[in-house]
């Protein structure tokens, strides 16, 4: 058998993996690509196989960066099913026809400044048709129910604990040994102990694990979130502010609704307005109460006097872009959530580029931020971004609350992959995380479990036969990235010495702003070490 790593290869977003048996081709997720340009550019290029030739898609669960490309599959050929929880096909629901939504609403735009240049018209990556198609084929199954995908495959999906529905994917291939050989895929792993969603399942074998590891280098902090979501909430409040939460609009903008309900029923916060600006937020949330046999036994308590979810008279809902647009003209402080979660595309960018020029305002990340996200970029401290097209200075508090997130830091998956008790996996692959971030958690697993760990790189496969494994690296010409790499350093180069001759010059003028100069000329080299690092150098 072969696996194939077709994305989230030392980056967090795009996950996709071909796995092809005795002549039958698997896809696990096909997962659209998030963050800066280069890596969105990558969901226009053509899929590295025949969708036509796809037998069936098992999906981990609904975020956009899992499933986000199966409307363009389906489009281009693929004529199976796709196997997802209950939670998980109702999700996509609205998740694929709204990215769809986004994908013609932003080509729209580019087309239209386009034809004022004399540029050719392009396509969107795929419409609502295409989202709408794709549903079609998509095909429930409960957890912990074993069935067969084809001769000799079968599957089972267990609770991953990351949002409603997702799912760790256990793949059993019969082949001529005394037992299947089993690939455990962990989609994204949860943390334990949050609110709504139950703890991710254990797991007792495996012989192939692909894991995530998007915080493997991190811990989150063990505090008392509430306290410190109502700090903020407070603090931005007295100072006449609006508070601007960028929140995926599946598990996160629940999970935040929890806490603030739990805030204002024990009188921590003052009962003020809460807007839940996404659509796709509103829809996510009837789906979350359409599912509540899912939920935690905690939630599912609090809920089970009504079997609806608790009433807050201050939320509001905005439905249409008119509502949303006249928040930005409203004098009075709101706590306004609203998407995307990295603050890409959505609503989030003008409630942004109405308030991160207040610096009575805050803007409070609650979740993972991409390499090269607009979030990404707030938190390290830039100082002027430019949104919709205009410049905007950054002067709102920028604030980041770590343990809201929906990902199990490095500890919870080691804890997680200690539970492995029956027989010890033949390799481990770690997928879906930046470099440092794998090479980090990487260290760790070899250090605690002695196991054979590898993070591959787009296109790399892996030949599996029984308890044999043999890595196949991606066939990229070595010598155009070097080139690259030459003519980048040549141009930091360039820049270096034009931005040294300017600061000369200005600190002779102004020797005041020596200090500060040298604190943004060493945050500099702290991202320069780190780019390098990605590479392997020291």
């Amino acid at each position: 058998m072969k696996l194939q790593f077709l994305g989230a290869a030392h980056v967090v977003t795009g996950s996709c993996y071909l796995l092809e048996v005795d002549g039958k081709k698997i896809l696990i997720d096909c997962g659209m690509f998030q963050g800066g340009r280069q890596l969105r550019e990558l969901n226009y290029r053509p899929f590295l196989f025949s969708p036509a030739e796809i037998d069936a898609v098992l999906l981990t669960h609904a975020h956009i960066d899992h499933c986000g490309l199966i409307p363009k599959l389906c489009r281009d050929g693929f004529k199976g099913n796709i196997y997802a929880t209950k939670a998980t096909c109702d999700l996509a629901g609205i998740m694929l026809p709204d990215s769809a939504h986004i994908q013609e609403s932003d080509t729209e735009i580019i087309n239209r400044k386009g034809l004022r240049v004399g540029r050719i018209p392009i396509a969107p990556l795929y419409t609502i048709e295409d989202a709408q198609k794709s549903l079609l084929q998509f095909k429930p199954v409960e957890y912990r129910e074993k069935f067969a995908l084809t001769d000799g495959i079968t599957v089972i999906f267990r609770d991953a604990g990351h949002i409603l529905g997702s799912s760790i994917v256990e793949v059993y291939i019969a082949e001529k040994t005394e037992k299947p050989v089993k690939l455990v895929f962990s989609g994204d792993l949860g943390q334990p102990d949050q609110p709504i969603i139950k703890d991710p399942e254990l797991i007792s074998d495996a012989d192939y694990l692909i894991v995530e590891s998007t915080y493997g280098d991190r811990r989150h902090q063990v505090y008392d979130k509430e306290s410190a979501l109502a700090e903020i909430i407070n603090d931005t409040m007295d100072r006449g502010g609006n508070l601007i939460i960028p929140a995926f609009a599946v598990g996160r903008t629940q999970t935040l609704l929890y806490y603030l309900y739990r805030l204002w029923k024990e009188k921590r916060i003052d009962e003020m307005p809460i807007v839940v600006d996404s659509p796709l937020a509103i829809a996510a949330t009837k789906v979350f109460v359409d599912n509540m046999k899912v939920f935690d036994e905690k939630t599912a308590e609090l809920l089970q006097k009504n079997g609806e979810l608790p009433e807050m008279p201050q939320v509001k809902i905005c439905r249409t872009a008119e509502e949303s647009k006249a928040l930005n003209s409203s004098e009075s402080s709101s706590i306004i959530i609203s998407a995307s979660g990295m603050c890409d595309a959505g609503r989030i960018l003008h409630h942004l580029k109405h308030n991160l020029w207040r610096p009575e305002s805050t803007v409070l990340f609650v979740g993972y931020q991409a390499e090269g996200s607009l979030g990404r970029r707030l938190i390290d401290g830039i100082k002027r971004v430019k949104i919709l097209g205009e410049e905007v200075a950054v002067r709102a508090r920028i604030a980041q609350l770590d343990g809201f997130s929906a990902h199990g830091d490095y500890q919870q998956i080691l804890d997680w992959l200690g539970h492995i008790k029956m027989n010890a996996p033949q390799q481990i692959f770690l997928v879906h995380g930046e470099s440092f971030s794998i090479q980090s958690l990487a260290e760790k697993i070899k250090d605690e479990y002695k196991y054979n760990v590898y993070a591959p790189f787009y296109a790399d496969t892996a030949q599996i036969e029984g308890a044999q494994c043999n890595i196949v690296p991606a066939n990229i010409p070595e010598v155009s990235v070097q080139k690259e790499m030459e003519e980048f350093l040549q141009l930091l180069d360039a820049e270096y010495r034009n931005w040294r001759k300017k600061l000369l010059l200005t600190v002779v003028k102004n020797p005041q702003i020596m200090e500060s100069t040298i604190r943004q000329a060493e945050k500099a080299w702290r991202y320069v070490k780190r780019m390098f690092k990605d590479f392997g150098v020291n």
